[in-house]
């Protein structure tokens, strides 16, 4: 099964709820092109609700981080929600925790982002 993802609007923050795996190919594909998408239509704030998520491999993190930092560079603000177990070892394991913003709260977390824009 690849990726599936759903978007929500919360404030000036979009939550993407993913699901299935981020793999090399397909699923790393329609992460890159979600958040194009979304950063084409000026939304940069974005929230990765990996709650769904069953399985990451390297591509896909390579992809998250990719996706962080095409989010940075255009002034806006890309955090995690709800990593599955696996996800969250994985991202300590890489030493990648510590980049992303991670949360598992979801009010926290759209508050963090009013917070980190100096609204």
């Amino acid at each position: 099964m690849s990726m599936k993802a759903t978007l929500r609007q919360i404030d000036s923050v979009t939550v993407v709820d993913m699901s299935g795996r981020i793999t090399l190919g397909e699923g790393c594909t329609t992460l890159r092109e979600l958040i194009r998408e979304q950063l084409g239509k000026g939304k940069k704030h974005l929230l990765l609700n990996l709650a769904d998520v069953t399985y990451i491999d390297s591509s896909g993190i390579g992809e998250l981080v990719s996706g962080f930092t095409t989010v940075s560079n255009q002034g806006g603000q890309l955090k995690l929600l709800n990593l599955t177990k696996k996800v969250h070892d994985l991202l300590q394991i890489t030493k990648l925790y510590t980049v992303f913003d991670v949360h598992d709260d979801e009010a926290k977390a759209i508050g963090a982002f009013e917070k980190s824009a100096g609204a």
